[in-house]
């Protein structure tokens, strides 16, 4: 007998949760997209019928019938709403950053322990195309040891933005808790926990209240060097992903094109979800100094494997990717001082 689909509840149906979240909860046919909370315009109807619309988190929260919540609502509120869906007998995916600190994560992923409910964290940019073929150099070994590795998140947005939880100094604001946890998850997933972490953060909107800047310097074992950046004001981005080894190099910009189709509208059923036409640069040097060039392109990027793996985790117990310790680890790192 197949198992059952797993009800599942959405805390917020804003950007995040139309196109991240909905869209795969109803495609997947092991969940039931079953309730949101919107608090103002009641929005969902107009694209999925059958879905419960809540005016707030806790009625949610306490709907009898959820066994999955997924927590997309602004940082600070993660650990506050992750807690009490736990001892409501929740399962929950919570989305990037997890917690604000360590303390709250272990704090929520004891509770989970307790409670024999699953923690798990939404980190959807391992399934981006262009680092899947990032991973896929990497693993092919052509560069030979490698040197070191860039791994940037760049935009362009100098303007304050209006949503005070993301510029007002409270916890989890400002960009590095905003994009640092998508740049630092990467690096741990390739190459783990580092042996030393420097981090680095600036502010240089005028009128910032937090930082709209950060350097991550990740050192490993083998001497490979790691550098993470995130910024704001970068008006010609860089590459996303540079690698170097003894044996060559590799450059990828930064090309996935799924949040783009998810926000016209596109099917993820549709033949042309996913599918990034770009292709990264591979230079290698042979023993005689012959350099060759090759353009790689990139596999089809797949945000539904992370939902493919929650249901796993929930109903057959099969280990979740992202691991408890890949979190802490992140989550120290965003909490250093600078250097």
């Amino acid at each position: 007998m197949n198992p059952q689909p797993v009800k599942t509840g959405l805390l917020a149906y804003g950007m995040s949760g139309r196109l991240f979240h909905a869209p795969f909860l109803h495609a997947h046919p092991g969940f039931i997209f079953s309730a949101v909370t919107e608090r103002s315009q009641k929005k969902v109807f107009q694209v999925y019928s059958d879905v419960k619309s809540y005016d707030t988190a806790d009625e949610l929260i306490n709907d009898p019938d959820l066994e999955l919540i997924i927590i997309n609502t602004p940082n600070y509120t993660h650990f506050e709403y992750a807690k009490k869906a736990l001892e409501g007998g929740k399962h929950v995916l919570v989305e990037k950053p997890l917690a604000t600190s360590v303390e709250e994560a272990k704090e929520l992923f004891n509770l989970g322990r307790n409670q024999q409910r699953y923690v798990m964290a939404y980190q959807n940019r391992r399934w981006d195309s262009d680092f899947q073929l990032v991973r896929n150099v990497i693993a092919s070994k052509k560069l030979g040891q490698l040197v070191e590795m860039h791994i940037r998140f760049d935009r362009y947005k100098p303007v304050i933005e209006a949503k005070a939880f993301k510029e007002e100094p409270i916890p989890g604001s400002g960009l590095v808790y905003n994009l640092g946890p998508h740049v630092l998850d990467q690096a741990i997933s390739l190459f783990g926990q580092p042996m030393k972490c420097l981090k680095s953060t600036g502010a240089y909107r005028t009128g910032t209240k937090v930082d709209d800047y950060g350097f991550f310097h990740l050192k490993y074992a083998d001497q490979l060097q790691v550098y993470v950046h995130v910024s704001l004001l970068c008006a010609r981005p860089l590459p996303a992903y540079v690698l170097h080894g003894k044996m060559g190099s590799f450059i990828k910009d930064r090309t996935d094109i799924q949040e783009k189709q998810l926000d016209q509208g596109l099917s993820i059923g549709d033949e042309a979800y996913g599918k990034d036409t770009s292709s990264g640069t591979l230079t290698l040097v042979d023993a005689s100094g012959q350099y060759t060039t090759e353009t790689i392109p990139s596999p089809r990027g797949n945000y539904n494997h992370l939902f493919e793996a929650v249901y796993q985790q929930v109903r057959n117990h099969h280990p979740y990717p992202i691991a408890n310790e890949d979190i802490l680890c992140q989550l120290e790192m965003l909490q250093q001082n600078d250097v």
